[in-house]
């Protein structure tokens, strides 16, 4: 049986205020009314079916999740008491699904991208689970296929073609992400895809290679999907580590006993990180300005005005370039567009220096 997970947890403190404690960014409607997270759940749900779609987020999100995908069921909601980062959410929905099936493939998506067509990304999600079928010992990855030198992603080596599938390849090297005369030789080479971050794998496949790499983890997560009463002893006390540096990366230089495959991925693949990355994603008027909310502007040009209040209040702005502003019941931000990676330590300081609660 073929099942997705989608990695739904963090606050997404670059676009606060709109993200904040309690409302991550994956919940917000930023995207013609729609949340990231039921984009990409809509994403997936056509190609495994709406019941063999799973969320592994933030306990104290169950309820928002719930709300924003009625269509989920209860069980298939994993709710982290706290973050552990990416290792964790990962293996966690791989013992609990290993559990209830253990022939299940999984795919592991984010909640913070947009990949359009959506066609073309489901298409190649039906290869990926064919790889991850025909070849147990595959940890299949996505390779976007760069369209610029971009310096803000990790790069996949690709290897040698995978006989018997188009655009699938050998991983040789996961390449952090580089400056951008390094980035300018991958691009030029045609030797290196853009590191997605989403994985298809089988669930026995990924808990052999814990079991192999990281033990401790392996037995927590065993235990924890046999006994979930006990999430509250176990959870805090797994090892914060990343997928990438715990498994994947380790697998590819020949630890363990699996290796990684990479399924090209033609597509618009963009991770709403920040507010510039917002402001490209949003339809723009004709002075270059992208607008939500009631808001008024004069002589401003290639904006990002966001008025999430909606007591009938007003976001006025005049003599504004190439600028943020946002406004919320409890904050209101300004700043340039080209400095909106900065709100991330803002949002730090104003917990610091005011309020958590306000961050």
């Amino acid at each position: 049986m073929r099942y997705a997970v989608i990695m739904a947890g963090g606050s997404g403190t670059r676009l606060w205020p709109l993200s904040r404690q309690g409302v991550p960014k994956q919940l917000l409607r930023l995207i013609s009314g729609k949340s990231l997270l039921r984009l990409a759940f809509e994403r997936v749900a056509p190609v495994v079916g709406a019941d063999n779609v799973l969320v592994c987020t933030g306990a104290s999100y169950a309820q928002l999740v719930s709300e924003q995908l009625p269509e989920m069921s209860p069980e298939n909601l994993l709710g982290e008491p706290v973050g552990r980062d990416s290792l964790n959410a990962v293996a966690w929905p791989a013992a609990v699904l290993a559990a209830r099936d253990p022939q299940a493939i999984v795919a592991m998506v984010t909640a913070d991208q947009l990949i359009e067509p959506v066609a073309t990304f489901q298409q190649r999600l039906g290869v990926a689970f064919e790889v991850a079928q025909t070849d147990p010992s595959a940890l299949v990855t996505f390779g976007v296929v760069p369209t610029s030198a971009h310096t803000g992603y990790g790069y996949l080596h690709k290897g040698p073609a995978v006989p018997g599938f188009e655009g699938v390849c050998q991983v040789l090297q996961f390449r952090e992400k580089p400056d951008a005369l390094l980035a300018q030789e991958y691009l030029d080479s045609g030797d290196y895809w853009w590191n997605s971050g989403m994985f298809v794998w089988r669930a026995s496949t990924l808990l052999e290679q814990l079991r192999e790499l990281k033990p401790r983890t392996h037995r927590a997560v065993v235990r924890l999907a046999a006994h979930p009463e006990e999430i509250a002893r176990i959870y805090p006390d797994l090892e914060k580590i990343s997928v990438d540096f715990a498994v994947v990366e380790p697998v590819s230089r020949g630890q363990g006993s699996a290796h990684v495959v990479g399924v090209s991925l033609s597509a618009r693949w963009a991770d709403v990180g920040s507010f510039a990355s917002l402001y490209s994603e949003l339809p723009h008027d004709d002075a270059g300005n992208a607008r939500q909310g009631q808001v008024v502007a004069a002589d401003t040009t290639g904006c990002l005005l966001i008025n999430a209040e909606t007591d009938g209040s007003v976001l006025a702005v005049s003599g504004l370039h190439e600028m943020v502003a946002v406004r919320t019941a409890t904050a209101t931000l300004v700043c340039p567009l080209s400095a909106s990676q900065q709100v991330k330590a803002l949002a730090a300081s104003v917990a610091r220096e005011v309020d958590p609660a306000l961050a």
